[in-house]
């Protein structure tokens, strides 16, 4: 009949090969409750094992441990693989139907194996005409789950094709099995929560909130789409890398929704058409909040969850920390914002020239190459071509792209390893800390400008001397033996001996030059003046004053040295927030902490963390240490006065700047009833640093991170930070703090003993 298609018969051959194929299968068939058998009990060792009945009951996939911060906010994860599981419930019934359509279209209808699917599968292997593939979502859970082609290889997987026979049929029967201890929808979410996506992120729940910054149940038909496709081919159809292919996968499967009746044939034309739609962020440890703090304490982490039988990356540990989100943001933002304004500073200041310079102002000619012998690069140059080797120093300094930090952001540039590390040496770094005083929890902790660039931390990791900040601990120390606030010292050279060359040390005072007035103890700390730190070191010495640091937390390495009182030893932020602590919790030393408690994956308690405390100082102390720091933003030519008054007003604010030698080091710490924060800046290497105190000083450097951090902090009204006056003891003091009434007093006293007799006495009191 004209037009009429001719069928081709199969011929003689290919008849044959397909009975051969029907006899084959009947028999796998007939023995096939054999094969299963001896699969399951690993006969001869020849298939490999498989999972035990309680890991069927309870699959463990690997789940990230999350770290919040107080007030809920995920602040990060620490994971081999980037996963957060969800319930059921919280999966979107557009990306269900969106999953099966093109996944498993009789999911609800099989248990465990599709025999439809399966045989078309078969048959299109064998007649190279495609028919698609034969496993089932629930298939595909236990090879996710139990990594069935990576893990228990028996003898037989020499041969490849057997290894995969013997794969598919322990998929076969973990499927089932799966299917007898599950619900389909538990099934379901138990296979999103373990599918990988792409660029890092493990589960439906990461997947959403990294390509759309969405949860999994805001997901629609069009978004479903994206990531149904990224399970089939995580970077062959991943949108950010392969655009045009994940395009013709979306467009199949939005079809599949409207050929099974799912979206109707508007929604489909219109959905074709449209774009990805994407929110995309990869997740970064580099990226988010508290980037600093989430790295240093993951070795901490990393032990605990070892000693406790868990496993940080993961166990699904609920990691819940002090961190205050708001208070970090604040933190970051100040730091960013002063740290951007003192870098143009201080490349205005060098003007093209290098900044690293040793005490007499002169350049460090070896100071780059010594750097350079650090890095791998370098180290991996000499190991492939030896260490004097032209070939070493030619590709060091040989230009190739590469992309570094800015404050303006990132940029793309052509350098060499040696301008790379010139390039970077320039920048100046920060560190700050802020924490409660009275139960020592950390609300906010920047550890430096930028993580994916420098990764030392400057709040525990890093030590530095802390200058003029030191000099508290020395007063306290004082105040404890009987001084006070209003005792008075003359400001002249206080000289003491050593057994250098020199054969003695007599310490300047910042400006260079000795007034010979008097001044309490309260206005010489305020000033910061050497001579009269000098003065109280010589009456209680350097051991009195080690101990004293030591009650207050610092236990970093001190010498029993005078120069501790201008801060020669090298401690940290963390430390020093600490001490000053100290003084507004009543002289109750807390040790700053970071985790209030732990849970594991279910939400169950697994441990609560509380304060560690010790008493350092009587209240009495502790009360005169404030008003002595108060000082600093009271007395005139109180080196804090550069505080704004937006802070100080109806506002009790006890401060401290520090300076360390040639301007390598800027401190600031500022106390309130609420908040002890402690700010360092300075370069990674002392040698780099300002040449004049114009520029170098805490109160320069440091003093405005404080500032500005306090003054959005008081601004927030979600936050519980008010003005206020510190505590004072329960019991009356017994020293004076109104320094006109104890001199007068003092005078009293005198005229009281201006006898004969005690003429001698009077003398050694003037």
């Amino acid at each position: 009949m004209a037009g009429k298609k001719k069928v081709k018969k199969p011929t003689g051959k290919s008849s044959k090969f397909l009975r051969f194929l029907w006899i084959a299968f009947i028999i796998l068939l007939l023995l096939a409750p054999l094969l299963v058998y001896t699969v399951k009990v690993d006969f001869l060792g020849l298939y490999g094992g498989m999972p035990e009945l309680k890991e069927l009951e309870n699959p463990q996939p690997d789940l990230s441990s999350e770290l919040y911060s107080e007030d809920g906010v995920l602040l990060g994860k620490y994971y081999r693989y980037n996963r957060s599981p969800i319930a059921y419930e919280d999966l979107s019934e557009e990306m269900i139907e969106t999953l099966l359509v093109t996944e498993d279209i009789r999911f609800k209808e099989h248990s465990g194996i599709d025999l439809r699917g399966l045989a078309r599968a078969v048959w299109g292997k064998v007649t190279f005409s495609g028919g698609g593939g034969g496993s089932t979502i629930t298939m595909q859970l236990a090879e996710n789950l139990f990594r069935t082609n990576t893990e228990n290889q028996g003898a037989l997987y020499f041969n490849r094709t057997i290894g995969q026979v013997i794969t598919k049929l322990k998929e076969w029967i973990l499927a089932v099995q799966l299917e007898r201890n599950y619900t389909k929808e538990e099934i379901l979410a138990m296979y999103l929560n373990t599918i990988p996506f792409g660029n890092n992120a493990y589960g439906i729940k990461v997947a959403a909130d990294t390509y759309f910054g969405k949860e999994p149940w805001e997901l629609n038909h069009k978004e479903s789409a994206v990531l149904v496709a990224l399970i089939n081919k995580p970077t062959g159809f991943n949108p950010i890398r392969n655009p045009e292919r994940a395009m013709a996968k979306r467009h199949e499967i939005l079809y599949n929704l409207n050929k099974y009746g799912k979206i109707d044939d508007a929604a489909f034309d219109s959905l074709k058409v449209s774009e990805f739609g994407l929110n995309f962020k990869a997740d970064d440890h580099n990226e988010g909040l508290a980037t600093y703090f989430r790295s240093v304490i993951r070795n901490q982490l990393r032990d605990w969850a070892s000693e406790n039988g868990y496993d940080l990356y993961n166990s699904g540990l609920r990691i819940y920390t002090t961190i205050n989100s708001r208070m970090q943001k604040h933190a970051e933002l100040a730091i960013e914002e002063h740290m951007t304004k003192l870098q143009e500073t201080f490349n205005d200041h060098w003007d093209g020239r290098n900044p690293w310079i040793d005490e007499k102002g002169r350049e460090v000619k070896s100071y780059i190459g010594t750097l350079a012998k650090r890095t791998e690069y370098y180290r991996s140059l000499v190991d492939k071509y030896g260490s004097d080797s032209d070939s070493v120093e030619i590709l060091m300094n040989e230009p190739r792209p590469m992309r570094v930090f800015s404050w303006q952001g990132e940029i793309d540039t052509v350098m060499s390893a040696i301008d790379s590390i010139k390039y970077f040496q320039h920048f100046l770094h920060a560190g700050f800390m802020a924490m409660n005083p009275e139960n020592g929890h950390i609300k906010a902790w920047v550890g430096g400008i930028d993580h994916q660039y420098f990764k030392y931390d400057h709040v525990m990791q890093g030590k530095r001397q802390p200058g003029s900040t030191f000099k508290p601990i020395l007063y306290a120390t004082a105040i404890e033996m009987g001084y006070t606030p209003c005792y008075t010292v003359r400001d002249v050279p206080v000289t003491f001996k050593t057994s250098d060359e020199n054969g003695s040390w007599t310490p300047d005072n910042y400006s260079g030059r000795f007034s010979g007035e008097e001044y309490t103890l309260r206005q010489g700390l305020a000033r910061s003046l050497n001579s009269i730190a000098a003065f109280v070191m010589q009456k209680v010495g350097p051991e009195s004053v080690v101990n004293m640091a030591r009650r207050l937390g610092i236990e970093s390495s001190l010498d029993p040295v005078p120069a501790l009182a201008l801060g020669s030893s090298d401690l940290s932020v963390f430390e020093l927030a600490g001490a000053y602590g100290t003084f507004v919790n009543e002289g109750i030393y807390t040790k700053p902490m970071f985790i209030t408690r732990i849970e594991d994956k279910n939400g169950n308690l697994i441990h609560r963390f509380a304060p560690q405390t010790v008493e350092a100082l009587n209240e009495e102390t502790a009360y005169l240490m404030l008003h002595m720091l108060r000082g600093g933003t009271e007395e005139e030519g109180g080196t804090s006065l550069g505080l704004s008054r937006e802070i100080r007003y109806e506002n009790e604010v006890g401060a401290k700047t520090g300076t360390t030698n040639n301007y390598s080091d800027g401190w600031f710490v500022g106390v309130t009833k609420d908040l002890v924060a402690v700010t360092w800046v300075g370069g990674d290497d002392r040698r780099v640093r300002f040449r004049t105190g114009a520029l170098g000083t805490g109160g320069r450097m440091a003093l405005p991170i404080y500032d500005k951090f306090m003054r959005t902090v008081y601004k927030d009204e979600k936050l519980d930070i008010t003005k206020g006056a510190f505590k004072r003891p329960d019991r009356p003091l017994s020293v004076e703090l109104n320094c006109d009434r104890y001199r007068d007093r003092m005078f009293e006293d005198i005229d009281s003993l201006a006898t004969e007799e005690n003429e001698e006495l009077v003398d050694d009191i003037f």
